[in-house]
C-alpha cells in the first residue's frame, strides 16, 4: 500500500516545502504555503499501455552529427493563431492558453479544432458534449475530423487516446484535471503540475502537440504553480475588454518562435473573426474635423499598426487637475505634460488632462509621444489636426523629437493606408526610396506646433 503524507507548496512558485513557514525560502513572498496531501506510489510504472512508447531511444551525439531538418508544423487554418505561434503547431509541442473568464478561450480553440484538417480530441472538464455541441454548431456546423470528449481523470483520457490516436488535443481545462497518483482535489497545485507532466511526457513521447487551457489570477497571471509556465513550451495570453467586441492574443513565452508577434480576433455570434487588418478597428471613421485627435503609427512585435489617440483637456474645476489615461501609462503622459510646461511654455498644470488609445487596446510604443503631444495640443488650442496626417516619433525630455526603430515599415504602413504625410524626427535615417507620401520631419516642439497650428 502507498504510503500517504503531508506536504506544503508555496502557491507563487510551486516550491516543496517539508514544514509550513511564513515566508517561501524560494520566491521571498509571505502567506502562500498551503498544505496537501499527496500520494508518493512506491514506483510510477511509466510504460503503461495508456501512453504509447517512444519510436526512438535518445543517444548523446556531436554537435557536427546532429542533422538539420526543416521544421514541420501543423497548419491550424487560422492565418493569426499560426503568426502568433511562429508558423503553426510544432508537433510535441505543449502550448498553455490563459485569459480572464468569458474572454473566449474555450470559443478561440474549439473553433479551431472545428476547422482542422487533423484528427482533433477536444477534451472538456467543464461542459457536457451537449453543450458543446451547440457552441460547436454555431461555428461549423459540419466538421469532420473533431471529436469530443467529457474526462477529467488523466488515466482514461490516456486509454481513450490510445484508442482515437488524435493528432493534436485540446484540454478545457488543465485546473478539472486529476490524476490517480495525486490524492490532492483537481486544481491544486500538486494535481497541476502532475497533470501537465503527464502530459508533457505524452506529447514528447508521441509526437502529438497538446494545448491547454488555464485559468488566470484576478492579479492576471496564470493560475497554479509559476513552474507550470516553465514546464510548457509555449504560454500565449487571450486578453481584450469584454465591453469590446476585440481580442488580443499574444505569445508570453515560445520556443519555437518569437514572442513580438500578435493575433487580433473580433468576437462574433458565430465564433471569432480573423482581423487580417487591425488598424480598422484602431481608427474612427468620422470625417468632422475633431480637435484632440492624432494617428499613430506604432508597431506590435512586427505587425505595424495605426491607432488613433484622443486627448482631453479642460479647466480643473477643483484644486487638484485630473489626469486619467486609458490604454497608456499615466506616468509617461505626467512627463510629457512637464516636457510641454517646461520645454514649449505651455501652462497645462491647473486643467484637466484626459487621454484615450481607442479600440480598447494597450500601448506601451515610445513612438506615440509625439501623437500624444499633437493630441494634447490639439485639444488644448481646440484646432483640429488633418485626419491625413501621421505620427511616429519619441519624445525626450529635452523637449527633442528622437528616432524610432523600423521606422521605413511605419512609413510605408501609412503609406499604404492612404495617408498623405508622416511626421518624423530629422534624425531618422531612411534608405533612399521614392515614397508616395510626405515625409515631414521635426526636431523639437516648437516645429511641431509651428507646422500644425501656425
Amino acid at each position: 500500500m502507498a504510503k500517504v503524507k503531508t506536504t506544503f507548496y508555496c502557491q507563487n512558485c510551486g516550491t516543496q516545502h517539508s514544514k509550513w513557514q511564513g515566508q517561501c525560502s524560494a520566491c521571498k513572498e509571505w502567506n502562500t504555503l498551503v498544505e496537501e496531501v499527496i500520494q508518493t506510489p512506491d514506483k510510477i510504472d511509466w510504460k503503461s499501455p495508456t501512453v504509447r512508447e517512444a519510436k526512438k531511444v535518445s543517444k548523446p551525439l556531436k554537435i557536427a552529427e546532429i542533422e538539420v531538418s526543416s521544421e514541420i508544423r501543423l497548419d491550424t487554418n487560422n492565418a493569426e493563431l499560426n503568426r502568433v505561434l511562429g508558423g503553426g503547431i510544432v508537433p510535441g509541442s505543449l502550448t498553455l492558453l490563459g485569459g480572464e473568464p468569458g474572454i473566449g478561450k474555450s470559443t478561440l480553440l474549439l473553433q479551431i479544432s472545428l476547422h482542422l484538417s487533423h484528427k482533433t480530441l477536444y477534451v472538456s472538464g467543464e461542459e457536457s458534449q451537449q453543450q458543446i455541441k451547440m457552441r460547436a454548431e454555431r461555428i461549423n456546423p459540419n466538421p469532420a475530423n473533431c471529436y469530443i470528449l467529457t474526462e477529467t481523470k488523466t488515466q482514461n483520457i490516456f486509454k481513450q487516446i490510445e484508442a482515437l490516436q488524435p493528432e493534436i488535443v485540446i484540454v478545457d481545462s488543465i485546473q478539472t484535471l486529476h490524476s490517480d497518483y495525486i490524492e490532492s482535489s483537481p486544481g491544486s497545485i500538486s494535481q497541476v503540475r502532475e497533470c501537465t507532466a503527464e502530459l508533457i511526457k505524452f506529447a514528447k513521447e508521441t509526437g502529438v502537440p497538446v494545448i491547454l487551457i488555464g485559468h488566470i489570477t484576478k492579479e492576471g497571471s496564470i493560475a497554479g504553480p509559476k513552474v507550470l509556465e516553465h514546464m510548457v513550451d509555449t504560454v500565449l495570453q487571450f486578453e481584450g475588454d469584454r465591453n469590446h467586441v476585440y481580442r488580443i492574443l499574444r505569445a508570453n513565452k515560445n520556443r519555437f518562435g518569437s514572442t513580438h508577434e500578435l493575433g487580433i480576433y473580433e468576437m462574433l455570434g458565430s465564433g471569432l473573426r480573423e482581423v487580417s487588418n487591425p488598424s480598422e478597428i484602431l481608427i474612427s471613421k468620422n470625417d468632422e474635423g475633431l480637435s484632440g485627435t492624432a494617428i499613430s503609427a506604432t508597431l506590435e512585435g512586427m505587425r505595424p499598426l495605426m491607432i488613433e489617440i484622443q486627448a482631453l483637456v479642460s479647466s480643473a474645476v477643483y484644486g487638484t487637475p485630473q489626469r486619467s489615461t486609458t490604454g497608456y501609462n499615466s506616468k509617461r503622459l505626467n512627463m510629457l505634460l512637464a516636457v510641454l510646461e517646461k520645454r514649449a511654455g505651455f501652462r497645462l498644470g491647473a486643467k484637466d488632462v484626459f487621454l484615450n488609445v481607442t479600440g480598447g487596446i494597450s500601448v506601451d510604443d515610445p513612438a506615440i509621444d509625439l501623437a500624444v503631444i499633437a493630441a494634447i495640443l490639439s485639444s488644448n488650442e481646440d484646432i483640429a489636426i488633418p485626419k491625413d496626417i501621421c505620427f511616429a516619433a519619441e519624445i525626450g525630455l529635452a523637449g527633442e523629437i528622437r528616432p524610432v526603430p523600423r521606422a521605413e515599415q511605419r512609413i510605408l504602413e501609412a503609406e499604404k493606408l492612404g495617408f498623405s504625410s508622416i511626421m518624423i524626427s530629422t534624425q531618422t535615417k531612411l534608405p533612399k526610396a521614392n515614397y508616395a507620401i510626405k515625409i515631414q520631419k521635426v526636431a523639437k516642439i516648437e516645429d511641431v506646433v509651428s507646422y500644425l497650428f501656425e
